[in-house]
Parts: C-alpha cells; structure tokens; sequence
C-alpha cells in the first residue's frame, strides 16, 4: 500500500520518522515534503500535493491512504479536505484513528506533531492504516451524502423528524 505524506515544518520530524518507520512495515511511502525545515512554509503547498495523489491512486484503483501532519493538525486536514473526494479526519486517539476508517472511510488523517508523543502518532497512524472500513448501510449512506452534496452543493434532504423546526422551517 502506498502512503501519501505531506506536512509543514512542525511535522517534519515525524514525517521523517514515519517514511522510515513505514518502508521497515511493508508500506510504500511517497514523501510530498517539506524536505528541509523553514519554519516560514506554507502546509497547503504540502498537503494539498499528498492528498491529491491519494485521490489519483485511488482514481486508478490502487491502494493508497495518506497522512498529513502539522502543528496541532486542523489547517493540514483543512488543506486535504479541499481535495475533491477526499475525507481527510483530524485524529488525537487511538478510537479516533480506528473511527475515521471504520466509519467514515476517511482515505487521509491528519495529526498534530506538537499535540503527541512520537509514540502515539505512530500507532494513531498503524491502527488508520490497518482498520477496514465497515460498509455498514448507515456509514455508507452517509459518505453517500457528503459526495453528493461535493458534486452538486445540492443539501441532502432533512429527515421527517427535522421539517418544520429550524431555520429551513
């Protein structure tokens, strides 16, 4: 399986960690950059080029997730998610982990190297790697929704329970 990083200069040391930590697994690890530490980069420069090629594998039929990893995570996931097809989870557990494969078939996570041991993002990113998705009904109807409403900015329609209050109402 292929796996996709990218970071700013605040996941660099983890990033670094993890392409050695990953090829010693099995995995095939593509490094996005940053290669050298500026702590004036720029993470979407990074992290947009990981999740994208993750959305191309995958487009291809290849087996490919990625990671991205930053300060604190949020403008990383924020910067995957803009990615068209990609759910990219912000993850701070191992449930977390575990959750956004399980549950959401997220394809990319994102963690934050100022917030963790090395320790913990490393198995964080072991247990997203390793957990299926479920295919429950429910999980899926779900993705199902949030792809539609990406191609068409069309929102899914309320449930039963919902119209009449709020402010569709």
């Amino acid at each position: 399986m292929r796996v996709h990083l990218g970071s700013d200069h605040a996941g660099l040391d983890l990033k670094e960690h993890l392409l050695a930590w990953l090829h010693g697994h099995g995995y095939e690890p593509i490094d996005h950059g940053p290669f050298i530490y500026d702590a004036l980069d720029d993470y979407p420069v990074f992290c947009l080029r990981a999740a994208e090629a993750v959305a191309k594998d995958r487009a291809a039929g290849l087996d490919s997730l990625g990671v991205v990893i930053g300060g604190s995570g949020n403008g990383e996931q924020m910067a995957a998610n803009k990615v068209a097809g990609i759910r990219c989870a912000l993850v701070w557990s191992e449930d977390t982990a575990r959750l956004a494969r399980e549950h959401n078939d997220a394809q990319v996570i994102s963690v934050g190297g100022r917030m963790h041991t090395l320790e913990e993002m490393t198995r964080f990113i072991e247990l997203f790697l390793v957990e299926p998705f479920s295919g429950d009904e429910r999980h899926v109807r779900r993705i199902g929704q949030l792809l539609s409403y990406e191609e068409t900015r069309i929102l899914p329609p309320l449930p039963e329970s919902a119209v009449g209050r709020g402010p569709d109402a």
